[in-house]
């Protein structure tokens, strides 16, 4: 059996959603800051506030809209405590954790290419 029939195989499940397991991932984690909000979450909880000034750029709007859809599909818990002023934080579930290996590989990539592809670019600082 070649790749491509292996392949196929794998990716039956997904056929009605997804044409392939790549695309459901980057459905899960795709986007400008769903990756980035993850990365931060593996050093452990965070307060919004928190995420908001590690993520430089992101809107507050856009910062909750991020969480929410990480929180419908499991990867990440929000903890509400009955306190005033309320305090939430946000962690990875056991399910969102699984996908550390992906981000720190993601992290590492970035780390040895990101020079090449500014430059590529033509944005890269002198």
């Amino acid at each position: 059996m070649n790749t491509e029939s292996k392949l196929a195989q794998t990716t039956k499940p997904f056929l009605k959603q997804f044409s392939c397991p790549v695309e459901g991932t980057v459905d899960v984690i795709g986007g400008k800051w769903k990756s980035v909000i993850i990365y931060h979450l593996l050093d452990g909880k965070k307060r919004f506030n928190e995420l908001k000034k590690l993520n430089n750029g992101i809107t507050q709007r856009m910062l909750t809209l991020q969480l929410r859809e990480l929180e419908t599909d499991g990867i990440v818990h929000r903890e509400v405590y009955p306190v005033v002023p309320p305090k939430v934080e946000y962690s990875l579930t056991e399910f969102g954790q699984s996908l550390e290996p992906l981000i720190l590989m993601m992290r590492e990539w970035g780390s040895i290419h990101m020079e090449k592809v500014l430059s590529n670019r033509g944005t890269q600082e002198e």
